[in-house]
């Protein structure tokens, strides 16, 4: 057996066997707190501005670079939404069947930051697993979740309504972020003998870096970035997934066993496999029924309840604007709501964390600013429209019924958004816990994946090494749903964000890669019109 995955493996094992009793739960949790809480707190370190108003260092790096990705881009987000729905309908599917062609990008599509534009390039048959409807499925379905309606929840009643305002101008930077590194994840993938496709942020860090004489610095970061995205599908992506889940279900049913939880899991965990054993085909054909099954599910319930207060409406959209400019309770002031609506809109469509590369790089295309034009849906999909249409359901019932307080933490988002679909739509509670059972289940396999690719990279590619991922991962469904996570999550929520800096550093230096590839799909779409 490869060393550093048995290494690997005796390191994981003490989580594995934690969740045989409450007890050693308990221990292992404030153990596993005393070695990785200063991770932790690395990695969500708040830097003082004022005595009130601390910002986190991580939401810094994810807005900075969203607003370098968007004016280096000239506003892309903006200029290509047309452009990317058309993508994702099949409009230029007939682009990628033509095989080799001579490409002349003009300077009116992009102009490229290092130099002039090539004269000619030469574009080779495309590869790929999935389409490009399946690729946006498959990664908005590790994106749409939980944050949508249990992190919204939080953001307003800590920020009130104001903290909308800036959830949606997140979610629309964000979509630059998306952008720039799905276009380098289709760029620098490595497609095996079988057609088998592995991308993602490890590969533009150590192929695209190295191309820029930083190989090294290519290698560590993608290492780093590797490991963090391990740890991440086994916590984040997986039992914080299968613990909420859980607990939802064993709440609205009122279920007393004991045990409900690991039954909940071996069940969960079961469906899993059938899913994730088939690989990315299977994830993809799945989440591309699931997503948009969801968002029939939830988003119609939501705009059910605002046909119905449509009245309110106006009023809610003037909370949401003269709050995003005011002060509200604990927030510390204008700053503070600013805060809330950045870190629930960022933390929620995950834009420049480079997760979203790995599920993009599987796409069938061989013009990579495709799929990054394609990815740039993701967060105005997630944030902008899914985020705000929970906002508005929130802000509006409140005004009816006073449920909760503006400037008053809470700790169980889902149960305030339940009480807000509830007031309208009696017992809906039922439905959105299958709405919550449903965005778990979609992230932990498109998480899974995500992994399986971070695993490969760090142990190899093979039936073995991904038949030990796989177990492991199934493993950590049931130990998620049938324990409490405590530090245990905290820490792998951790891993996540700090995929934000290798990510970051090496799409900024690639920016101007992107540049080219962003011209060079345009000038197609442009000839193919004449």
């Amino acid at each position: 057996m490869n060393k550093k995955l048995l290494s690997f493996l005796i390191f994981l094992l003490p989580a594995i066997t934690f969740a045989q009793d409450q007890s050693t739960s308990e221990i292992i949790d404030t153990t596993f707190k005393a070695y990785t809480e200063w991770f932790v707190k690395g990695v969500f370190y708040a830097i003082p501005f004022t005595d009130t108003v601390q910002i986190p260092w991580v939401l810094i790096v994810l807005v900075g670079g969203a607003t370098y990705f968007t004016i280096t881009f000239n506003f892309a987000q903006f200029r290509l939404i047309k452009t990317s729905i058309k993508v994702v309908k099949g409009d230029y599917d007939d682009i990628d069947e033509k095989g080799a062609q001579d490409v002349h990008p003009s300077e009116d599509d992009l102009t490229i930051v290092d130099g002039d534009l090539p004269e000619t390039i030469k574009i080779e048959g495309h590869h790929g697993e999935v389409s490009h409807f399946q690729a946006l499925t498959a990664a908005l379905s590790a994106t749409v979740g939980l944050g949508n309606i249990a992190g919204v929840a939080v953001a307003i009643s800590i920020g009130g309504p104001g903290a909308t305002f800036w959830m949606i101008l997140a979610g629309l930077l964000g979509m630059a972020s998306k952008f720039a590194e799905c276009t380098l994840g289709v760029k620098y993938r490595d497609v095996g003998p079988d057609g088998t496709v592995y991308g993602g942020p490890m590969y533009y860090l150590t192929k695209g870096l190295k191309e820029k004489g930083l190989g090294r610095l290519g290698k560590i970061l993608a290492v780093f970035f590797a490991v963090m995205v391990v740890g991440g599908s086994f916590g984040g992506g997986n039992m914080f997934q299968a613990n909420q889940a859980a607990a939802q279900f064993v709440k609205l049913f009122a279920i007393s066993n004991a045990n409900a939880g690991l039954y909940f899991g071996i069940v969960m965990a079961v469906i899993v496999a059938v899913v994730i054993i088939g690989g990315i085909k299977r994830i993809a054909s799945v989440t591309e029924k699931i997503v948009p099954f969801m968002a029939v599910i939830y988003v119609g319930a939501a705009l059910v309840i605002l046909v119905l207060e449509f009245k309110l409406i106006p009023k809610a959209f003037s909370l949401i604007f003269n709050g995003a400019f005011s002060t509200v309770g604990i927030t510390g002031g204008f700053i503070g709501v600013l805060i809330q609506g950045f870190r629930r809109g960022t933390f929620s469509n995950e834009a420049g964390v480079g997760s979203a590369a790995i599920a993009h790089s599987a796409v069938k295309t061989k013009y990579p600013a495709s799929e990054g034009i394609v990815a740039l849906l993701e967060p105005f999909i997630d944030t902008v429209i899914i985020c705000t249409m929970t906002a508005l359901v929130l802000v509006i019932t409140n005004i009816n019924g006073g449920y909760f307080d503006y400037g008053v933490e809470i700790k169980q988002g889902v149960e305030l958004t339940a009480t807000a679909f509830d007031s309208v739509i009696p017992h809906f509670s039922i439905i959105l816990t299958t709405a919550v059972i449903l965005f778990a289940f979609s992230t932990m396999i498109s998480w899974s994946y995500y992994g399986m690719q971070g695993w490969k990279f760090l142990f190899g590619k093979g039936k073995y090494t991904d038949l030990v991922y796989k177990i492991l991962f199934l493993l950590f469904v049931v130990v998620g749903a049938s324990i409490s996570l405590g530090a245990v999550i905290d820490f792998s929520d951790a891993m996540i964000f700090a995929m934000v800096v290798p990510n970051m550093i090496g799409v900024v230096i690639l920016s101007p890669k992107i540049k080219e590839e962003l011209a060079k799909y345009l000038s197609v779409i442009k000839a193919s019109k004449k």
